[in-house]
């Protein structure tokens, strides 16, 4: 049996959809978000943005995969996914960068690696 603590790389805190946050948000491990969040969000693992979630704010996350809408500033230390249902409105940075046929990006990008220690 896996300890708690190997288990703690692969553990997801969940925004649901009809959950509304007005404030920063911030995680030292994986988040998924489907409900909406007014602020910035800063997670040291990966951030998964559901189809029906939307973000205002800036974000930052080692590894993102976005399918909802962003209105702000995206930073990804490795990897970046547009799905084709994403749609965002503001700058890029990522190491990597992946934009599925049918993603809406309005903004600039940059192919650079960041450190999560960026202040969001």
């Amino acid at each position: 049996m896996a300890s708690k603590k190997e288990l703690s790389h692969e553990e997801v805190s969940i925004i649901a959809g009809g959950v509304s946050i007005d404030g920063n948000l911030t995680s030292n491990g994986n988040v998924r978000i489907d409900g909406k969040v007014v602020g910035n969000v800063k997670v040291t693992g990966n951030l998964t943005l559901g189809e029906g979630g939307d973000i205002h704010g800036e974000m930052i996350a080692r590894n993102v995969t976005l399918s909802g809408s962003v209105n702000g500033k995206v930073t990804a230390v490795e990897r970046l996914r547009l799905e084709n249902k994403a749609v965002v409105n503001g700058d890029i940075i990522s190491k990597l960068l992946i934009i599925e046929e049918g993603a809406k990006f309005e903004g600039n990008s940059s192919m650079t690696s960041p450190t999560i220690s960026q202040n969001v």
